[in-house]
């Protein structure tokens, strides 16, 4: 994969999949299994998916899975031929991103009947996704900024700006005609973040999960300086040594991370009307009242919104399997490959052993560190040289 391959903003994103609004109902439709996290289908008539669609393999229908490896939180979906989810998951990282990578595939894979549904191809998005995708065996490698774009742009086609907030990192996203036209990540600062939340939620004695309801008991919001993090503690202190009110302070932090956010990942961005808010802290009423009240104008949360990076590489390893199989057709023997396409194994990924090697290139000046992923001991896959003298290739 090039750099250009990996970073592209506009080659990567492309055109808006067709079929939105019919997405939009069928999720709409399926809201009321969305506590078990699975909508089955053996109802289906054998050799049809439940929507009628006939089946490339017979009894199975064809699925997609994606997974968005953050450094917080590992979040995977499988969507099938209709592009709706029908499994998705949510776990925490916990500082090893395979291991995380293979609890949310075993909890997917848990979720769907094999008898009769088959994950055709996969795609990784975040944080560690080369590593993920080189032990998955990706067909699909994108970036956070494309992933979003394309699972946010297919639910809501009318989409203008994304706002994006998770564990350590928040990003925007600004879209014209369906396209991202511009974009901006947060630096090195995490005041603005779910891990900010998770932090003074410890030192207020709150689970996080409830700030959001707390702070909108709020009928004074404390001021609370979101310039960093350090600043942001003190102050925090502060409030909290001379009386201020509980759901005060809660609802000053909610504004405080909607605050630092605007003035520093969304500085210079043109925020238009509809706005989508995602990721994590998406789920968090008061920081989505905080920008509302910011903004002027109303923020939309998908159910899905802290999915969305997985449910764009999944959607985007659908399409490059279809044009894999598009190519095919016209040669020999192309339809028999495509029915015979295997279809991904579940359990090797809890067989196999992966493990990670770093090595210095001295070979010039650059002195690369190129990261080599083996697979019970054989290379599958390495990058980090930035010239072909110290590329290391799989045997």
């Amino acid at each position: 994969m090039t750099e250009q391959e990996e970073t592209g903003l506009t080659t990567d994103v492309g055109e808006v999949p067709s079929g939105a609004e019919d997405c939009r109902e069928k999720q709409t439709k399926r809201a009321s299994a969305r506590e078990e996290g699975l909508e089955r289908q053996d109802s289906a008539p054998e050799g049809t998916a439940a929507s009628g669609i006939p089946l490339v393999s017979p009894g199975r229908a064809e699925c997609f899975l994606g997974i968005d490896i953050g450094s917080i939180s590992t979040k995977g979906v499988i969507v099938d031929a209709d592009r709706a989810i029908v499994a998705r998951s949510y776990l925490w990282t916990e500082g090893n991103p395979t291991d995380a990578a293979r609890r949310v595939v075993a909890d997917l894979g848990a979720q769907i009947d094999h008898a009769t549904m088959r994950v055709r191809a996969v795609g990784t998005t975040g944080s560690a996704r080369r590593l993920v995708g080189a032990m998955l065996g990706a067909a699909v490698v994108k970036n956070e900024i494309t992933a979003h774009a394309v699972g946010t742009t297919y639910l809501h086609p009318d989409v203008r700006t994304i706002l994006e907030i998770g564990g350590q990192d928040s990003k925007i996203i600004c879209v014209e005609n369906g396209i991202a036209v511009d974009y901006a990540m947060n630096t090195l600062c995490a005041a603005g973040t779910g891990a900010f939340l998770s932090s003074q939620a410890a030192r207020l004695g709150v689970e996080v999960e409830e700030f959001g309801e707390i702070a909108l008991a709020s009928k004074r919001p404390a001021n609370i300086a979101a310039r960093c993090t350090v600043f942001a503690e003190s102050d925090l202190v502060h409030k909290i040594q001379v009386g201020y009110a509980r759901e005060d302070i809660i609802a000053g932090l909610c504004r405080a991370v909607a605050s630092n956010y605007l003035n520093n990942v969304g500085k210079g961005k043109k925020i238009v009307a509809p706005v989508v808010f995602q990721g994590g802290v998406s789920k968090n009423v008061g920081v989505v009242r905080a920008f509302e009240d910011m903004l002027g104008m109303s923020v939309l949360v998908d159910p899905d919104g802290h999915l969305m990076g997985a449910f764009g590489v999944a959607l985007l390893a659908a399409e490059a399997s279809a044009a894999e199989a598009g190519a095919g057709s016209t040669g020999a023997g192309a339809s028999s490959r495509t029915a015979d396409c295997e279809a991904f194994d579940f359990q090797a990924v809890g067989d196999f052993a992966f493990k990670t090697r770093e090595i210095e290139c001295a070979k010039c000046a650059n002195h690369c560190e190129i990261i080599c992923v083996y697979r019970d001991e054989q290379l599958i896959d390495s990058w980090g040289n930035r010239c072909d003298q110290g590329a290391v290739r799989a045997g």
